[in-house]
C-alpha cells in the first residue's frame, strides 16, 4: 500500500489490483500560453490516467500529480479526464478520481475555466449510469470541489482539504477557529465526505465499495455466500436503537458498509449483502452504542432535515443502479425547531419522491415506532413498498397513544386519559391492527429477521 505522500502513480498502484494498471495519455503535455514566459516541462500535464481492475472488476482512474504545476487543471489535463469518462461509459465501468491540486491553472485563463466546465459535464452525463468515486488526498478547493460533490461517493484522507471557500475567506471564520476545509468538518458537519481515514484505509474502503456495488451492465451485485440463510439473531432486539448494529447483525458475515457515517447519525445509510445480494439500507437510529456497549449518543427518534436529505440521495443512487432497498423504521415524528421548520417540508417531500419513484424491490422492517406522516414517508405501503415486516411490539399509527387520548378526551381526568390511551394502543397503535388492514404483511419474531429478509429479497428479485 502507498501513502498520502506517494506519487500520482503510486496512489493508483496502491488502489488497483497488482500490475493491472495501463496508462493512457502519458505523453500529453500542457500547451504554451501567454503567461508561460518560461515554458515549464509538464509531464502528463499533471494527471495520470488509465484503467485497471479492482478484485478483477474493470475500473478507470485518474490521479492528479501535485509535483507537476501543482496538479492544476488546464485544458489538456481536463481532456485526459474527459477521455477516461468517455471510455468508462462505453463499457459501464466505474471512474475513480484521486484529487491533489492547487485548482485551476491560472496561466491558461479561460481555456482552463472552460475545461473545468467540460469535466463537470462529463460527470453529469455519467451520473446514475456509471459509479463515480472521488478521493481527496491533497487540496481540492474552489471550483474543483464540485467534482467530489457530483460524484456518488467521496473519500477524504485525514490530511486532505476540501472546500469551496478557504476557511479564512468565510465571514467571521478563520482556520484556527473552525477549519471548514478539514476532513473532520466535511465528514461530520457538511456531509460532503462519505468516508475519512488514512491512505491505506481509504484504498481498502474504495476497493470494498467497488466490490459490493454493481457495474452498469450488471442486474445486481451478487456473490456467493457461505453464511447460513436461516441464521438466528437471538439478541437483535437490543439493537433496535442503534440500527447500524442491527444491520450488521442480519448481514452476510455481519458486514455492513456504512456511508456518511459521521453525518446526520440519526439516519443510517449503507450496504449489506443478503445471501450474496447487495442491498441498500436506510434506517432510523435513536442511539449510537459505543465499544463499551453503552449509549455514546442519543437522538429523539425524529426525522431531521439533514437525515432526510441523506436518505433521499441514497435512495436515488440505489434506484439508479438497480440496488434493492431495505428500510428499518423506528420514528415518531419530525424535528420541531425554528431552523428545521424552514426546510423540513421540502426535505421530506424529496425523500417521499425518492421512494415513490423507486422501481427496485423494497422491504420495510418496523422495529419500534412507526407514527404519523413521518412513518408514511419511510417507505410505507402507500409509497409502494413491496413487503412490510414488523416485530410484535411495533407501534404503528397516526401518533403516540397517550397524545391521541389527550386530543380525543380533552378535559378528562388523567386516569381517564391513561385508560383511553391503553385502549387506543391495543386497538389502533400496534402491529396486529396494522396487519389486519394489510399495512403489515407479516409479524415476525425478531430472532428470525435475517431469514425473512433473505427470502423476501430473493423472491422479489427472482
Amino acid at each position: 500500500m502507498g501513502s498520502s505522500t506517494g506519487s500520482a502513480s503510486d496512489r493508483i498502484n496502491a488502489l488497483l489490483d497488482e500490475n493491472s494498471f495501463v496508462e493512457i495519455g502519458a505523453k500529453v503535455t500542457a500547451r504554451s500560453t501567454d503567461f508561460n514566459l518560461k515554458p515549464t516541462s509538464a509531464p502528463s500535464d499533471g494527471v495520470v490516467t488509465g484503467y485497471g481492475s479492482i478484485d478483477g472488476k474493470p475500473v478507470y482512474v485518474y490521479s492528479q500529480d501535485a509535483s507537476v504545476l501543482g496538479g492544476s487543471l488546464g485544458e489538456m489535463h481536463a481532456n485526459k479526464i474527459k477521455k477516461i469518462y468517455d471510455l468508462a461509459l462505453k463499457c459501464g465501468a466505474p471512474v475513480i478520481g484521486i484529487i491533489d491540486s492547487t485548482g485551476l491553472r491560472l496561466q491558461e485563463s479561460t481555456d482552463a475555466l472552460n475545461a473545468l466546465a467540460e469535466v463537470y459535464a462529463s460527470q453529469v452525463y455519467a451520473k446514475g449510469v456509471i459509479l463515480q468515486i472521488t478521493a481527496v488526498f491533497g487540496n481540492c478547493g474552489g471550483g474543483l470541489a464540485l467534482v467530489p460533490a457530483i460524484s456518488d461517493f467521496t473519500f477524504v484522507e485525514d490530511n486532505g482539504k476540501l472546500f469551496v471557500n478557504s476557511p479564512n475567506a468565510v465571514d467571521g471564520n478563520y482556520t484556527e477557529k473552525c477549519d471548514t476545509s478539514s476532513a473532520k468538518f466535511q465528514f461530520e458537519e457538511s456531509g460532503n465526505a462519505d468516508f475519512t481515514g488514512d491512505a491505506d484505509s481509504i484504498y481498502a474502503n474504495i476497493r470494498k465499495l467497488v466490490s459490493i456495488l454493481p457495474s452498469n451492465d450488471e442486474d445486481a451485485a451478487v456473490t456467493d455466500s457461505e453464511d447460513d440463510l436461516n441464521r438466528s439473531v437471538p439478541d437483535i432486539t437490543g439493537c433496535a436503537g442503534d440500527t447500524a448494529i442491527l444491520l450488521s447483525q442480519v448481514a452476510d458475515d455481519n458486514d455492513f458498509v456504512e456511508v456518511k457515517a459521521g453525518f446526520a447519525k440519526e439516519m443510517v445509510t449503507g450496504f449489506i449483502r443478503l445471501d450474496g445480494m447487495t442491498i441498500g439500507c436506510v434506517a432510523n437510529r435513536n442511539e449510537v452504542i459505543g465499544d463499551d456497549g453503552k449509549a455514546a449518543e442519543k437522538f429523539d427518534g425524529v426525522l431531521t432535515v439533514k437525515g432526510l436529505e441523506k436518505a433521499a440521495d441514497f435512495v436515488y443512487f440505489c434506484d439508479s443502479f438497480g440496488i434493492p432497498v431495505l428500510t428499518v423504521t423506528n420514528v415518531k415524528g419530525f424535528c420541531s425547531c425554528m431552523c428545521a421548520e424552514k426546510k423540513i417540508a421540502r426535505a421530506a417531500a424529496e425523500l417521499t419522491a425518492a421512494f415513490a419513484n423507486c422501481d427496485v424491490p423494497r422491504v420495510n422492517l418496523i422495529v419500534g415506532k412507526a407514527l404519523g406522516s413521518a412513518y408514511s414517508i419511510m417507505n410505507s405501503k402507500g409509497l409502494g413498498c413491496d413487503l412490510t415486516y414488523a416485530w410484535p411490539d411495533a407501534q404503528i399509527g397516526p401518533m403516540d397513544a397517550k397524545l391521541a387520548a389527550k386530543l380525543m378526551y380533552d378535559g378528562e381526568s388523567a386516569s381517564v386519559i391513561d385508560e383511553k390511551a391503553g385502549e387506543y394502543a391495543a386497538l389502533q397503535n400496534n402491529a396486529e391492527s396494522a396487519a389486519k388492514r394489510g399495512y403489515v404483511d407479516t409479524i415476525i419474531a425478531p430472532e428470525d429477521t435475517r431469514k425473512h429478509l433473505v427470502y423476501a429479497f430473493e423472491m422479489l428479485f427472482a
